[in-house]
């Protein structure tokens, strides 16, 4: 599973941003291939030079079908309002995203 990460640096105005935020995610969950998505508020850096104030992730079966979902017309329109959104204060990146589960990863232990 491949994702896109979108990390974004505190906006000015919150109210702003939260009025605006729907009109992303409207064109973003319309992106083809898209699997499932996830939203989080950062509450504090722990360590670090840049301040983020939200991650946003978007999951996909593959790279490919990522980038021909930023490619689509809802991936650039997605885009467009997250770059007036942002004020361009952001980063993306792709990431090969590998995910285990609780009970898996205490059996494994045990059995080492």
């Amino acid at each position: 599973m491949h994702k896109l990460v979108i990390l974004i640096e505190p906006p000015d105005d919150w109210a702003t941003f939260d009025d605006t935020w729907p009109q992303f995610l409207h064109h973003a969950e319309a992106m083809p291939g898209l699997l499932r998505e996830a939203t989080s508020r950062v509450d504090a850096i722990i360590y670090g030079e840049r301040a983020y104030a939200l991650m946003h992730e978007l999951f996909f079966d593959t790279l490919e079908d990522a980038r021909e979902a930023m490619a689509s017309a809802e991936g650039r329109q997605a885009g467009q309002v997250l770059q007036a959104l942002s004020r361009g204060h952001m980063v993306l990146f792709f990431a090969d995203h590998k995910e285990d589960d609780l009970e898996n990863i205490k059996r494994l232990k045990v059995e080492s």
